[in-house]
């Protein structure tokens, strides 16, 4: 069967979709690719609900006070408090980590050891002692006989898309601070962990509080067509991707086909940009404490000035080494095929076992790269990874940027306040800095429990910045209000 797409465009339907499709199913088409998603009747179902439960809520959360919501959040935090009551999401998360290391997938971000769990109560307390925001006039328009107020207020039903970090679980119910609803799925690794988490924690803390039970729903299945399908319902007022690579990228074009607001989680690592001046103490600082471990803003991608290469270059692998070693493995090289001449022989001669999820394999120390990989993201367990440019100049070093990377953290290293200004007005990018990538986190940098970071990949965002915290999830309602029965237009 011949499918459009795209109003010109025309995809087939394989025999392998064919046979698999039952009555009942949904079928998504792709107007960006023609890619044809089968979303078997019965995932769709558990998605359907799900949301149904939140929209729901969300109806009814018009009549909970702000005090409930702050009790949900502190009985929440005591259930993960309570070594009793944790017992059961330990032993699940457990499970689910030796499942994924027996299936050779990676557990780094999957394990709820104390300093997540201690992190998850703390974000969860820090949402009970945040300010609500509902009903807040943050403007008045007076006019005579008669004003306008602009009044904050829950932005509806938020939907979230995660991979495999149980702490995201409660960061993600952080919207109902602002009276909003939250629909979500959680990778599949970490499935039984969300599941002892609704169980022993989240639902009876929404029990308690009296909070109405979908405020909080979970799509419980491992079918990663789960969240499509969540994504892809209209009623969504905010769909939130968390991850990165393809899979998040797809999410997010569901969500915005389905006519959804959406705020992608930011993908492709982070840029360090070395200036002419850049001082080499300042340049190996920001190398080794922007690669403590793998998140989104972990340094990817490091330009330097070709006029500094003799001096900065080994002032670079030094530091890539350093933090190697701190995590007890080798670093992994790729550098830029017209760069290669910078970079000792060695390093592409000498084999060294990489950390990989499926366990140490050997490669060369060093790889070359072309221009049209530099945004590539090295998805890297305890092996520090990055990509090694040199550059004519700083501005072509934006250009590069710009051009080749999803436009997330870009960060300069000189001493020279006008090179910073031009910096600043020539990247694209929502978060730019002058040392360290890692300081890009709402609750490192704004003291406030993160949502989620959105790029600039697919544009610049509305109204707010690329920290989705509480408090930029709500709406702004217009409320009139008469002094004079008898104002006449």
């Amino acid at each position: 069967m011949a499918i459009p797409w795209g109003g010109v465009n025309v995809s087939h339907v394989s025999d392998e979709l064919a046979a698999a499709f039952q009555p009942g199913d949904m079928l998504i088409v792709m107007q960006h690719s023609g890619e044809l998603i089968h979303i078997p009747s019965a995932v769709a179902a558990i998605a359907h609900d799900a949301v149904t439960g939140a929209v729901d809520a969300f109806a009814a959360m018009g009549s909970v006070s702000d005090a409930q919501i702050t009790q949900f959040f502190n009985d929440f935090a005591a259930a993960l408090t309570d070594d009793a009551r944790f017992r059961p999401i330990q032993e699940a998360n457990d499970a689910d980590v030796a499942s994924a290391r027996d299936r050779g997938r990676s557990a780094t971000r999957l394990i709820l050891d104390a300093t997540t769990r201690r992190g998850m109560v703390d974000g969860l307390r820090g949402w009970a002692d945040a300010a609500s925001g509902r009903g807040r006039v943050v403007e008045t328009v007076a006019h005579d006989r008669w004003r306008i107020e602009l009044v904050s207020d829950g932005l509806g039903v938020i939907g979230f898309v995660f991979e495999g970090r149980p702490n995201v679980f409660a960061d993600a119910t952080g919207v109902l601070r602002g009276g909003n609803t939250v629909v979500f799925r959680i990778g599949s690794d970490a499935l039984g962990t969300a599941e002892a988490i609704v169980t022993h924690a989240l639902t009876p803390a929404l029990e308690s509080a009296g909070l109405p039970p979908g405020a909080a729903s979970l799509v419980a299945s491992p079918s990663r067509e789960a969240g499509l399908a969540m994504l892809g319902d209209p009623r969504l007022a905010l769909a939130v991707a968390r991850g990165s690579g393809e899979a998040t990228t797809r999410l997010g074009a569901v969500a915005r086909q389905a006519g959804n607001a959406v705020s992608l989680h930011g993908t492709g690592g982070a840029w360090i940009i070395a200036g002419y001046d850049a001082d080499g103490r300042d340049l190996a600082a920001a190398v080794y404490h922007s690669l403590d471990r793998k998140v989104c803003n972990t340094l990817n991608t490091l330009c330097l000035p070709r006029a500094r290469a003799a001096d900065l270059v080994p002032v670079v692998l030094d530091a890539l080494e350093r933090a190697a070693e701190r995590r007890g493995a080798n670093a992994k090289l790729h550098v830029l095929e017209s760069s290669v001449r910078f970079v000792p022989p060695e390093w592409f001669a000498r084999t060294v076992a990489i950390t990989r999820a499926e366990g140490d394999v050997l490669e060369p120390q060093a790889a070359t790269i072309s221009q049209d990989g530099l945004g590539e993201e090295w998805e890297w367990e305890e092996s520090p990874e990055i990509t090694l440019a040199v550059v004519d100049s700083v501005d072509e070093a934006i250009e590069w940027f710009n051009r080749y990377s999803p436009r997330f953290v870009a960060s300069l290293i000189s001493d020279d306040a006008t090179a910073h200004s031009r910096f600043f007005a020539g990247i694209d990018a929502p978060f730019v800095g002058n040392g360290f990538t890692r300081w890009v986190d709402g609750q490192y940098a704004l003291d406030k429990p993160e949502l989620g970071l959105s790029n600039w990949q697919a544009g610049r965002l509305f109204g707010r910045g690329g920290i989705l915290s509480g408090d930029s999830t709500h709406t702004i309602r217009t409320r009139a209000i008469q002094d004079d029965r008898d104002l006449h237009r």
